[in-house]
This record gives C-alpha cells, structure tokens and sequence, in this order.
C-alpha cells in the first residue's frame, strides 16, 4: 500500500498532537486497541492498514485532512491518490481532487444524534441490531 508507507509514523503525531490514545482512535475507528497498535506497528511484516472507512472515520472524527495520513506520489507530472473502492475526482489536479473529497466527506458527515444512534448500533449485541433492521424493515 504505496500511499500508507508511512501512515504508521503519522498516526501517533496525530495522536500525540491531538492528545488521543490507541484507546481514544479505536473509539472512533470502532477497532480494538490492538488493530490501532498493528497500524503503527514498526516492521512492515506485521503491521496492518486500516480500511477506507476507519480511515476516514478517523479523518472526520479529528479534522484531519486526508493528505496529511497518506503519502501522495508523484507519477509522472501528476499526483495521484489511490484508495481501493474510493474514487472522487477525474481531475488531475490534487487540490481540485482534495476539495472534491472535502465536499463529499462534508455531505455524508453524520449529524450528533445520528453520530450516537450509529455509536449505539455498533455496541449492540448482535440479536439487538437484528431486531433493530427488522423494525426498520430490513
């Protein structure tokens, strides 16, 4: 994963300028704290990425722009971002791409209360969400 080679440094200068734990950014990755430690882990054998969603949970829960986790590299004359299964812009210019990224992070920020029913829901039990999407008409 070329554009997270150094992720695993980046992200505890996020914690420690922000003054969050491995506890705190599994909170609001909704990861266990191990996941967290596997992200920053040191040899690249054993460390893991985090998906496109934790990543960008993790983006709008600190106001973190995006480019500030991921390495962007140069291909020819033109930057390029690649996150599997995220593609926002035709442009080849990157501050174009970022504020397109930027305007589709805004538009599915979630509101507080929907920030919570979602908290809620991911530490409901499993026969909780069941009966939940059932009433919802799932």
């Amino acid at each position: 994963m070329r554009y997270m080679q150094t992720f695993n440094r980046r992200l505890p200068q996020l914690r420690e300028s922000r003054q969050l734990s491995r506890r705190d950014v599994a909170a609001i990755c909704g990861v266990d704290e191990a996941r967290v430690a596997g992200w920053e882990h040191a040899d690249p054998r054993l460390r893991s990425y985090p998906a496109v969603a934790e990543l960008m949970d993790l983006c709008l829960q600190t106001g973190t722009p995006l480019d500030q986790l991921l390495d962007l590299e140069l291909e020819g004359d033109q930057c390029q971002l690649e996150l599997p299964g995220l593609a926002f812009s035709d442009s080849t210019d990157l501050s174009v791409a970022l504020a397109e990224l930027e305007s589709v992070i805004e538009r599915l920020q979630l509101t507080s209360e929907e920030h919570e029913l979602l908290r809620r829901f991911r530490r409901a039990s499993s026969e909780s969400r069941r009966m939940i999407l059932q009433l919802l008409g799932q």
